[in-house]
């Protein structure tokens, strides 16, 4: 999987997340979303997703590709490690 590297990230950057619906806990979807400046501290990254600017954590992964994120998104939800 080929996640992003926050430090080397710069505003304009593509990201692929997995983004759990907030209003239905169960559903969660990749979704493409932006790397822009944070809109109050100049010196920060945001994420632009949904029309919305969301602080990024240290625990959130970021992908560089949607296949990369829909890789992890099937390993978390559907790998059951059937044997």
């Amino acid at each position: 999987m080929d996640m992003v590297d926050i430090s080397s990230a710069k505003p304009g950057d593509e990201v692929f997340v997995i983004y759990r619906n907030p209003h239905v806990p169960t559903v969660a979807n990749i979704k493409a979303a932006e790397i822009v400046a944070h809109p109050k501290d100049p010196n920060a990254l945001a994420l632009f997703l949904n029309e919305t600017f969301h602080v990024i954590e240290d625990d959130d992964a970021l992908f560089t590709t949607s296949e990369s994120a829909q890789q992890a998104f099937d390993g978390h939800f559907f790998d059951f490690d059937e044997q």
